[in-house]
């Protein structure tokens, strides 16, 4: 059980991680949105701190995704549906 909180905790963590990159923002930008240093912000994204539900909420909030597809979602679906979205948008523009 250990292993696979372990394990989702990775993935949510990996997922911010290639948002906050496909969004071209750096950790510094994030941490600043978030008004926590930059080192602080780092841990979140290698899986050492815990996110509280309040700052996983931020984060998405700051990416623009659904805090669900952090959650569910691998990397590469998780870019795949936000591309697809911001194709969307712009067609509707």
């Amino acid at each position: 059980m250990e292993n696979v909180l372990a394990l989702n905790a990775k993935n949510v963590a990996g997922n911010i991680r290639k948002i906050r990159e496909y969004r071209d923002y750096t950790q510094d930008y994030l941490a600043a949105k978030l008004k926590i240093s930059q080192n602080a912000y780092s841990k979140i994204e290698l899986g050492y701190s815990k996110l509280t539900i309040d700052r996983l909420f931020q984060i998405a909030a700051i990416l623009e995704v659904e805090v669900s597809h952090l959650l569910t979602l691998n990397h590469n679906d998780l870019i795949k549906i936000i591309a697809d979205d911001e194709r969307r948008t712009t067609a509707v523009s």
